[in-house]
């Protein structure tokens, strides 16, 4: 791993040479997080591509999914079928600081990119394992995607409907959350690289993630013996407006005094029933009967303005558009436009906390860049050309890809 003079304004990762073997969600985000804190992403896909590209909302033959979690990367399509694809994911292998695969047990292993071999000649290397259940175990090799995950993980236990039915989160959030951990893990390695000079196997799996998202629900049913179900306070909930939806809550006392003032209920305030939070929940049916017939009556804009004066607990329920019209959005610049084939700049949302957020660049189309990487990750010019015209390697054809090498 190289040991490059640090230019604060190029990200703390800048030219760190990260491989990315993985395709769906947690691999490629865990990537291109990377990405954003400055490191170089390669991304290799076979010749039909990361699945990911094909699902959901699908805009010039990428998806949404795809764009989201792949952008700033530079393609390179290499079939590892072929002997010779094979090899040189090894050579790729080599030449790069951290390495990112999400397959099965075993998978890389058979495509000649396990850490074992790896390591024996890249002993700094930071590998990173993604995978549904863990690399052993009865569930090992068992078939994981997000809905799996949040049904066996309890996430849909959590997330039970009031009348106890398990209900999918409607997030990504098994991936999701596993990417997050990834990076953090990651960074953890990269860390101790620096210290030491030593590499890591870091090994992370979906299940770990998704109870680790749950450590305090987890601890509470072991506490309990039972799932805590709704809300820990009252009134705490959706209501309707007479145009909209308002997210109103109160905590504790003070909380429930500000409500009072801005809904002018003095009737509430002055209540022996309701002076503490246990006597709130116990009341929590009327609370809410009372506070839905009241918000009912008048549009969203006059409640905001009365809560707000008195700093309660309350937020409009936005759609993504509304999100885009949100003041606070506009001033810090949440969602920035991502020009990518096809249409329309695109709404995009970085991770938060980046040092020096770099200029965005659209996700590459499969082997958009296949010929300009391997020229730069030190590949003869007439190795490629070979390989390109025995169909081992891909260069896109297009006016975003780069120039075959001549004959």
């Amino acid at each position: 791993m190289p040991t490059l003079p640090f230019d604060p304004a190029s990200g703390p990762y800048a030219g760190l040479r990260v491989l990315d073997l993985s395709q769906g969600i947690a691999g490629p985000y865990c990537a291109q997080i990377l990405w954003q804190q400055g490191a170089d992403v390669v991304k290799v896909e076979p010749p039909d591509g990361d699945w990911g590209r094909h699902v959901g909302v699908v805009r010039d033959g990428q998806s949404a999914l795809s764009i989201a979690y792949n952008v700033g990367k530079r393609g390179v399509c290499v079939d590892a079928r072929q002997p010779r694809g094979k090899a040189l994911l090894a050579r790729m292998a080599q030449r790069a600081d951290v390495l990112i695969q999400n397959f099965r047990p075993g998978v890389a292993e058979r495509m000649g990119v396990g850490y074992d071999s790896l390591a024996e000649t890249c002993p700094g290397l930071v590998y990173v394992s993604i995978s549904g259940y863990g690399p052993d175990g009865p569930s090992a090799n068992a078939p994981a995607s997000d809905s799996v995950m949040q049904a066996d993980s309890g996430l849909m236990f959590a997330n039970q409907s009031p009348a106890g039915e398990p209900r999918r989160i409607g997030l990504l959030l098994a991936d999701i959350a596993t990417a997050l951990y990834a990076v953090q893990a990651t960074s953890a390695a990269l860390y101790r690289h620096a210290r030491s000079g030593l590499g890591q196997h870091v090994q992370l799996s979906l299940f770990q993630a998704c109870a680790a998202l749950q450590v305090n629900d987890i601890l509470a049913f072991g506490m309990a013996g039972e799932r805590a179900a709704g809300a820990v306070s009252a009134p705490n909930g959706v209501f309707a407006t007479a145009d909209a939806s308002l997210s109103v809550l109160a905590l504790n006392n003070d909380q429930f005094a500000r409500l009072c003032r801005a809904l002018e209920r003095p009737d509430w305030l002055a209540d022996p029933a309701l002076a503490s939070n246990a006597g709130r929940m116990a009341q929590r049916e009327r609370l809410h009967r009372e506070l839905s017939v009241q918000l009912a009556a008048r549009p969203t804009a006059h409640w905001v303005e009365r809560l707000a004066r008195e700093d309660v607990l309350h937020a409009r329920v936005r759609d993504y558009d509304s999100l885009a019209a949100h003041p606070q959005a506009a001033h810090i610049g949440l969602l920035e436009p991502l020009t990518q084939p096809g249409g329309d700049a695109l709404p995009f949302a970085r991770v938060p906390g980046a040092a020096a957020p770099r200029p965005l660049q659209a996700a590459p189309e499969i082997g958009q860049h296949t010929v300009a990487v391997l020229t730069e990750w030190g590949i003869p010019a007439q190795d490629i050309q070979s390989m390109l015209d025995a169909g081992v390697l891909r260069q896109a054809a297009s006016p975003h890809g780069d120039r075959p090498c001549a004959p």
